[in-house]
């Protein structure tokens, strides 16, 4: 049953990824980092926004490329679709990990609204993990 709203699920996961995208170049002010990035050498200071920069244009490149193509994706019309999408999946499946296991628990534990942006960028992650799967190996 997925699969027939699976075009229209990967517009919602690239959707999601322009948001992402959007959110990601104000991600400093949005969690208040502003001061603990200040106190960086430069270079780090440099390294967090060209990986700020580059993970923006990845995402925007997904969600670009996934808006473009859904219906061949969802249909894997052509092997490059199946290869996009695994490759998408991988990525996100990564990054949901990442969420759990490599960020220390105290970042959120007993910080509801910290809890709250985890569990949602968990589901995030997961969602477009899940559906670029779905399409690359169904």
């Amino acid at each position: 049953m997925i699969e027939k709203y699976l075009d229209e699920i990967l517009i919602a996961a690239a959707v999601g990824q322009l948001l992402i995208a959007a959110l990601n170049l104000r991600l400093d002010k949005i969690l208040h980092w502003d001061k603990d990035l200040a106190s960086l050498p430069k270079l780090l200071r440099e390294v967090f926004v060209v990986h700020k920069w580059f993970i923006t244009i990845t995402l925007v490149i997904f969600g670009a490329i996934t808006i473009r193509f859904a219906g061949d994706i969802a249909t894997a019309s052509y092997e490059m679709t199946r290869w996009f999408a695994a490759g998408v999946g991988i990525f996100w499946g990564i990054r949901t990990l990442i969420q759990w296991f490599y960020y220390s628990h105290d970042h959120w534990t007993g910080k509801p609204r910290e809890t709250a942006i985890h569990w949602t960028l968990t589901i995030c992650y997961g969602g477009c993990a899940l559906t670029y799967l779905l399409a690359a190996f169904r």
